[in-house]
């Protein structure tokens, strides 16, 4: 089976995440997803490429404790989906849209996830201007969200992700409206606020050159119902730069990987 780790010898860790053979079958017969397995290790950066329609969505959901899986065994830090969502802040979601609440302020979007757990005004207001500060929105607290750009507003939803400070983070496509300085951007962005916080970060993307630039892996997954066809490693150090994006290394292996998206 397809996996996402190397075992090791003595002492192995629990995975981050553990999939062994999901499916998830929906109501009216139709197989999204079908024998999925992965195990991913904490600190790892995996990317998800595939064709439109192929669940790579579904897992996302499933994994997050949206939805569940109908077949198989699915463990999140070691417990079920549902409750790594409902009793701890260790697994946060940037969707494909920013998602924001038009009436209030930047930092007030970014504080929401605060709202419903024990911490202090003073505290929530000092976690949000930390992760403000990360993604380089210091000056815009204020503002609201329809004075921001999309890139900015995209900045301000992973700011919200990350004020709780996840072991894990989801991210769906959250570039993929962008025009492409902005998301080149965003993608150095995120390399740096993830090498500096130590997440175990799972990515969609359509685009096999952002998932090469960013990634330590990437699961190539077939068409509906979606299977993980191949996992292709990028074997190279970060912090990456721009010459990454030019170097034969990155010419191959986005090769490589667009090879096994031929079915």
């Amino acid at each position: 089976m397809p996996t996402l780790t190397k075992p090791k010898e003595h002492n192995r860790e629990r995975p981050v995440v553990f999939m062994e053979n999901v499916s998830k079958i929906y109501p009216n017969g139709k197989t999204a997803v079908q024998n999925v397995s992965l195990e991913i290790e904490e600190g790892e950066f995996i990317s998800f490429v595939g064709p439109s329609g192929c669940g790579k969505s579904t897992i996302f959901n499933m994994i997050s404790g949206i939805i569940e899986h109908s077949v198989g065994k699915l463990e999140i830090l070691g417990t079920t989906p549902t409750l790594a969502r409902q009793q701890s802040t260790d697994v946060s979601f940037v969707f494909q849209e920013p998602t924001l609440l038009p009436w209030r302020s930047v930092l007030d979007n970014v504080m929401l996830p605060l709202e419903f757990r024990n911490v202090t005004k003073q505290e929530k207001l000092e976690k949000a201007h930390h992760v403000l500060k990360m993604v380089g929105l210091s000056e815009y607290t204020k503002a609201l969200p329809r004075e921001l750009s999309g890139g900015m507003k995209m900045r301000v939803s992973i700011a919200r992700a990350l004020v709780s400070k996840p072991k894990l983070l989801l991210m769906d496509e959250p570039f993929g409206a962008l025009d492409e300085i902005t998301r080149q951007n965003l993608q150095s962005e995120l390399l740096r606020i993830w090498e500096t916080e130590k997440m175990t970060v799972l990515f969609i993307t359509h685009n096999v050159f952002e998932a090469v630039y960013l990634s330590t892996k990437i699961a190539v997954m077939t068409p509906s119902p979606g299977k993980v066809e191949s996992v292709v490693e990028v074997p190279l150090p970060f912090p990456r730069n721009e010459d990454f994006r030019t170097s034969h290394q990155f010419s191959d292996i986005a090769a490589k990987v667009s090879q096994d998206l031929k079915f």
